[in-house]
């Protein structure tokens, strides 16, 4: 499997609403596996297709590494789509592949139920909380051109501003692979 590298904090693709997609073949089959690959590499437990480049409306998310949360399953969502959202929201610090070395206190709904299509196409909902709903709702933003710094309110993203700057310019150390500065 190929590790592919990383759209950063700054590039166009990042901020689209990514198109659905039309159906799972062999191709989407090897992105995918390509993009757990990626993941795992970069020590991620979620990643969307726009994170590496690539315009569908698709994410995963691996939770499993987390201590408390190895009994749970890889997940591939395809054309996911967010059902419901609790008003009981939690506050958790989260990063992102796309913001090395940037992490944010964000707030997200604690449980949520979302629909999404599996890799034999088959239509699957799902209801889920705590971390896995977060990681959920975090790649889901990416699915529509939100990240982190959409997320924090004015005055933390005045206070981040330097580092944004220095992500956009790469200026980052980190031991996985990023796109070249467009």
């Amino acid at each position: 499997m190929a590790i592919l590298p990383i759209t950063i904090y700054g590039d166009k693709i990042l901020r689209v609403h990514t198109k659905p997609v039309p159906e799972v073949d062999d191709s989407l089959i090897e992105t995918i596996q390509n993009m757990f690959t990626t993941m795992r590499k970069a020590n991620g437990i979620g990643l969307a297709a726009n994170q590496v480049g690539l315009n569908k409306k698709l994410f995963i998310v691996d939770v499993s590494p987390v201590e408390g949360y190895e009994k749970y399953k890889p997940v591939v969502m395809i054309n996911p789509e967010i059902l419901y959202q609790s008003d009981e929201l939690t506050v958790m610090e989260e990063g992102c592949l796309s913001l090395p070395d940037l992490r944010a206190d964000i707030e997200r709904s604690e449980k949520i139920k979302v629909r999404y299509m599996n890799t034999d196409e088959n239509v699957v909902e799902i209801e889920a909380d705590d971390l896995f709903a977060r990681v959920i709702l975090h790649e889901y933003d990416h699915l529509i051109g939100k990240m982190i710094p959409d997320r924090v309110t004015e005055d933390l993203r005045k206070v981040l501003q330097k580092d944004l700057i220095k992500i956009m310019n790469r200026e980052v150390d980190i031991d996985y692979p990023i796109t070249q500065k467009s």
